[in-house]
């Protein structure tokens, strides 16, 4: 059959719907990626050693010399400590996962929601990612950008920068993407001042004003860092102590109503201090028998918070004399945590 000429109308209808197509090829898709530390796949040994053996082998979670540190990795570390973790991970884990991977696809899932409901039109997806075990950074890039996704924004979970959490983060973002054509993208590296960030601790410390009304001392525990690491430059330490002065003073807490310490050491080096059990040891004997804990630095709850410091460390303070151990819980999925994504997500796509 012959095809008949188009007129002059229908041509411009053409040619209309194939700029519309080719616009809607090129529109800008954005995909934001929550980046967290990580987990293992369940709660086994066989798990635990594989999350292990991934995440204590980068150097920049533990810096001395590959010919050094994995032998010893794999030798008695990886035969050893798996099994001691066993109990632990069971004691936390959920119905079906861990929660890091739980929590942190949750607020994933609702930043999304929100985002949509405030601009159905808006081409964004928002999603998570695990800097060791899954699901991986290269996993969740190479199906992101599958599904056409071309702009990129990747928030690691972890408000004060670190080498050792922050920049390992980056190192993976940056070999993800040099196994394909690089998309636009961006990082953010921090987020320790911000306004929306201190608001939501300052107000999840605020749910226990009554029990700072008695008088109860605040405790700001964080993540500890070799203090060589420190050493070499990472703002960490500072930007740990900003957050901590910052909320402090939002809640008008006087210098001797709260303290910042630093917690999970690893190793026989030197980290951080004060250590956050030596510091629950000596609290009583100082007359502050009532604590509050918050640890700021864990977007979500997790081993570090719920076993070492709601019972380990609850433990060493009560052992000591103390009289009344509150913990904070982690912003995880709450509204606050939605709005301070959200506001991140949109001061930087």
């Amino acid at each position: 059959m012959t095809k008949m000429p188009l007129d002059g109308h229908s041509q411009a209808k053409a040619l209309l719907a194939r700029a519309e197509e080719i616009n809607l090829a090129n529109a800008k898709k954005t995909a934001v990626i929550l980046v967290n530390l990580g987990t293992p796949d369940e709660p086994s040994a066989p798990a635990i050693k594989r999350y292990l053996a991934e995440f204590l082998s980068d150097p920049r979670v533990v810096t001395l010399p590959r010919a050094v540190w994995l032998p010893i990795l794999h030798g008695a570390i990886l035969n050893i400590r798996p099994r001691k973790l066993v109990q632990k991970y069971k004691m936390i884990w959920g119905t079906h996962d861990g929660p890091i991977r739980n929590i942190t696809a949750a607020l994933a899932l609702r930043v999304h929601e929100q985002l949509t409901r405030e601009d159905p039109d808006r081409q964004i997806k928002v999603t998570s990612a695990m800097t060791y075990g899954n699901p991986s950074i290269t996993s969740v890039l190479n199906q992101l950008c599958d599904q056409g996704c071309n702009d990129f924004l990747f928030i690691p979970l972890f408000p004060q920068y670190s080498s050792a959490t922050t920049g390992a983060v980056f190192d993976q973002v940056t070999r993800a993407l040099c196994q394909r054509t690089t998309p636009l993208h961006r990082f953010l590296d921090q987020y320790h001042q911000h306004t929306t960030y201190i608001h939501a601790l300052t107000k999840s410390v605020e749910a226990y004003n009554r029990q700072i009304n008695e008088g109860a001392f605040l405790l700001f525990s964080f993540h500890g860092i070799p203090e060589s690491q420190a050493d070499k430059g990472d703002p960490y330490e500072q930007q740990c102590q900003a957050t901590a002065e910052r909320v402090a003073h939002a809640l008008a807490l006087d210098k001797d109503q709260w303290q910042v310490s630093f917690q999970s050491r690893f190793g026989p080096a030197q980290w951080l201090k004060p250590y956050t059990s030596d510091v629950m040891a000596a609290l009583p004997g100082q007359g502050r028998k009532n604590i509050l804990v918050i640890c700021p630095g864990f977007a979500v709850d997790c081993l570090e918070t719920i076993e070492e410091i709601k019972i380990l460390n609850r433990d060493i303070f009560m052992a000591a004399g103390g009289k009344k151990f509150s913990y904070i819980k982690a912003l995880n999925a709450t509204q606050d945590h939605v709005e301070l994504i959200r506001t991140l997500i949109n001061q930087h796509s």
